[in-house]
């Protein structure tokens, strides 16, 4: 995600209704109290350490498993090299035996529910430890979906909208999301919008979410002046050669004059419902666990500490480094190295994040070397020196620190700014550069030596690695991108995430993307020295993903004692064709031992 996050264009108080209204909807007004809240909090500690000690309590009193999984593939990753096992027993939500089929016999009970595979293949469950899962849920809730997916040519998107428009009652706004400048054609234009409809107001949000463009009729609305100059935070409007508004919209402080008018107040009930659906959404995807970073908000943790009692996915986030402080009023459900684990609930608070660069695709990524036949390196968020004192400041709180570096110029100061505050390997938790898109070779050794884990967008190759290498690095520079197989050669640790709603979610798109460095775009493979096998890449969604969360000892892969978060594919990826990987289709994804899809 870019610049300064869209967390920051939800942070705006119009754009909210009823949220301090005691009789709102029941999903916030039943909200406990910060007093009530901490007592059901030592009260959950003291009696089931967070809900792992009842477990083990039922498991002395009934030997018997509540569910057994066999006639499949069981795939544990709970060590690298080792291979399938035939039967795994679950009681209380946990795993309690995995291993041969004679061995796990010895659990069923009367009451046991054995489930038959019937051949397909059981992974653990899927996380992503950068997805902005709010946001997927917020966008897909109140904008249309007009992205490269959906309308992958330009004249494909602009028959779109003209169908969308036709839909819409007179007055209301055209709003959507997810356009991209690089796949579908360039910049759009007022012009082009006018005429999809000069008189509805339309709203186009670019994939990088901090830009957009707009209409005619948009900018009436928001009542942008013809002489408005650079607004507070850089934002501004693109000129034609005239001087008039040629409908684009640059910029967090830009795009806020037009939100406003286009979406509808966000109520507690909608963004329920919005995260509800999305839940629903991320289980078919086969994830048991997402990770928010940096863009929740404060205002919103109980209510989805709540949401998150039973039947959803495990919510992961990291709040934004301006809004640290609010986490001390949690401190005593953990920090560190351990998450906040919320009683009663698939919530947690890891880590906090801080955006320390743009985007590539807009040249604004912090680059030691000019863009592609250009002059322009971009620009990082922050001097060095502050960036400086602001992981300092991560680290007196006692949390680790998650950096987003697009460009590799960031990189050089967020390993500088780690090592001056935390140096090699802390016991805070894992220290994490997010996208590393552009890391050199000797930052990844600089990596491992301080014990800093990477996190890449792996669809950056699927969608942008032939624009990457033809309009923004060259060949040379593209080769290097997204740099997993130069991790695993170095024994660097690193995960895949697909940033949602920054590119489509999908775990097995990531697997594939890694496997085999195919463009989407052109078929062409991008950097193949850099493509991992199979076994790594699910470990980047697995295993390493869960300590990249502070969860390495409870979620990740199948072992006795964790919990029974694992995703039945209907396919093995260890045996379908490379370019086949994300094809295979999710059968079932199970949280805690429920069933969340399928």
């Amino acid at each position: 995600m870019c610049r300064f996050c869209v967390g920051n264009l939800f942070n705006n108080p119009s754009l909210f209704s009823g949220w301090s209204d005691p009789d709102a909807g029941s999903w916030f007004r039943e909200a406990p109290s910060r007093r009530t809240f901490m007592a059901l909090a030592g009260a959950a500690a003291g009696a089931t350490g967070l809900g792992l000690t009842a477990g083990r309590a039922f498991a002395q009193a009934d030997a018997s498993a509540d569910l057994i999984y066999e006639g499949g593939t069981i795939i544990p990753l709970a060590s690298a090299g080792a291979g399938a096992v035939e039967a795994l027993a679950v009681r209380a939500g946990q795993i309690v035996a995995v291993g041969s089929k004679s061995d796990i016999d010895g659990l069923k009970g009367d009451a046991t529910q054995v489930i038959d595979l019937g051949g397909r293949t059981l992974l653990p469950g899927f996380i992503d430890p950068h997805q902005h899962s709010c946001f997927v849920a917020l966008f897909a809730e109140l904008l249309a979906d007009v992205g490269y997916t959906t309308y992958p040519t330009r004249a494909e998107l602009i028959a779109g909208l003209k169908a969308l428009d036709a839909k819409l009652p007179q007055g209301a706004w055209l709003a959507a999301y997810n356009f991209d400048n690089l796949l579908q054609g360039g910049d759009l234009s007022m012009a082009e919008l006018d005429g999809v409809s000069k008189d509805r107001p339309i709203l186009v949000w670019y994939i990088n979410m901090h830009d957009g463009a707009a209409n005619s009729a948009a900018f009436k609305i928001a009542d942008i002046p013809s002489n408005v100059g650079v607004l507070p935070g850089g934002g501004n409007f693109g000129r034609n050669a005239d001087g008039s508004f040629n409908g684009l919209i640059y910029e967090e402080s830009a795009m806020l004059k037009f939100v406003p008018h286009a979406l509808p107040p966000v109520t507690p009930q909608i963004f329920a419902k919005a995260m509800q659906d999305f839940f629903k959404t991320a289980a078919s995807y086969g994830y048991t666990t997402t990770h928010e970073p940096g863009t929740v908000q404060p205002a919103w943790i109980e209510g989805l500490a709540k949401l998150t009692a039973s039947g959803t996915s495990r919510l992961s986030a990291s709040l934004q480094y301006s809004d640290m402080a609010a986490a001390n009023a949690y401190q005593d459900l953990g920090r560190g190295a351990k998450p906040s684990f919320f009683p009663n609930s698939r919530f947690s608070l890891y880590g906090i994040k801080i955006i320390g660069d743009g985007s590539n695709q807009t040249l604004t990524g912090a680059q030691t070397i000019p863009y592609l036949n250009t002059d322009q390196k971009g620009a990082t968020n922050y001097p060095a020196d502050e960036l400086k004192t602001m992981v300092a400041a991560v680290k007196a709180a006692g949390w680790p620190v998650q950096i987003h570096c697009n460009g590799d110029a960031t990189i050089d100061d967020a390993l500088n700014a780690i090592e001056a505050a935390y140096g090699a390997n802390p016991t805070t938790g894992v220290n994490r550069i997010e996208h590393s898109t552009m890391a050199r070779p000797d930052q990844l050794k600089r990596m491992k030596a301080l014990g800093v884990q990477p996190s890449f967008l792996m669809n950056h190759v699927f969608f942008y690695g032939a624009a990457y290498r033809d309009q923004l690095f060259g060949p040379e520079r593209t080769a290097f991108m997204d740099p997993a197989g130069a991790c695993l050669g170095e024994g660097i640790p690193f995960t895949l995430h697909t940033d949602g709603p920054c590119s489509p979610l999908g775990a097995l798109r990531l697997v594939q993307t890694a496997v085999t460095r195919v463009c989407d775009v052109d078929k062409s493979v991008i950097g193949p020295d850099q493509a991992i096998p199979v076994e790594a890449a699910l470990r980047a969604i697995t295993v390493t993903a869960a300590e990249q969360i502070g969860q390495a000892d409870r979620l990740g892969s199948l072992e006795a004692g964790k919990e029974a978060d694992f995703v039945i594919l209907e396919q093995d990826p260890f045996k379908v064709a490379p370019d086949e990987i994300m094809s295979i289709k999710i059968s079932e994804t199970w949280v805690a031992g429920e069933k969340t899809f399928g």
